[in-house]
């Protein structure tokens, strides 16, 4: 009986090769140019959940579906830090508060899509999607001049299904690595050891508009983060635009 021995670095080898032969399967099966997902673990697709990146610059969003209590605090806030944010709307909350679209436009803030009723995204049909992300566009586009290209499926909820949806329409989607849990209301000192224990180069990091000590923790985050040698830069400044895959894990990085 003959025992073959196989070298560690024959291994990593052949698994480059896979990789290799993957994302050119993915290229000529006729997908966005410049995108690519690594299909293993039964061929699902991924939203970004973080960028691999050397920089310290990390991106921070904020979700708004229901109230804007504290969003003109959040607002002031980030004008004092001079941060700029990425702000992931609803339809429903931009027809109740369409002049709070226009002023977190106005201060320099991304716009991202959100959808439409804030359904479980998953459970819909391909032209249910497009409608959710279709209509939220043309709002947000009433405002800003120009198409949203990022997308967040509401309760973090997602298939195959609608991540190529949305692809298909031109969006990025994104979810976080970094989720503050603002919206359980346990207090400042728990978001902020959360969010600080958890956040690293191209993190991106997940806060309600309306959480109830959003006020008080944001400032301690921003603080520290800065003081750490972060940069806080809009989601759209954070991910790579073309030349990319997302490994199993969510964390978006460069094939060049």
């Amino acid at each position: 009986m003959r025992i073959f021995l196989i070298r560690k670095s024959f291994i990593k080898q052949i698994l480059l090769v896979m990789l290799l032969v993957a994302v050119s399967v993915v290229y000529t099966q006729g997908y966005t140019p410049g995108v690519v997902s690594v299909l293993f673990n039964n061929d699902k697709r991924l939203p970004i959940y973080s960028v691999e990146t050397e920089e310290k610059k990390i991106a921070i969003s904020f979700d708004a579906a229901y109230g804007d209590q504290y969003t003109p605090q959040i607002l002031d806030i980030l004008d004092g830090y001079n941060v700029k944010t990425t702000f992931f709307l609803v339809g429903f909350w931009i027809d109740k508060y369409g002049e709070v679209l226009e002023e977190i436009h106005r201060r320099g803030h991304e716009i991202g899509n959100h959808s439409t009723t804030h359904p479980q995204m998953s459970k819909l049909t391909v032209e249910e999607i497009k409608k959710e992300l279709e209509t939220t566009a043309e709002k947000i586009k009433a405002v800003t001049g120009k198409d949203p290209i990022l997308f967040r499926p509401p309760f973090g909820d997602y298939n195959n299904k609608v991540i190529e949806t949305a692809q298909q329409l031109g969006y990025y989607s994104i979810q976080w690595d970094v989720d503050s849990l603002d919206w359980k209301e346990f207090g400042v000192e728990p978001v902020v050891d959360r969010v600080l224990k958890r956040v690293n180069n191209g993190s991106i990091v997940l806060f309600h508009n309306n959480a109830k000590y959003v006020a008080d923790f944001l400032p301690i985050i921003l603080d520290r983060l800065i003081k750490e040698g972060y940069t806080i830069v809009p989601v759209s400044q954070l991910i790579i635009k073309e030349n990319y895959f997302i490994d199993h894990t969510g964390r978006q990085k460069s094939i060049d």
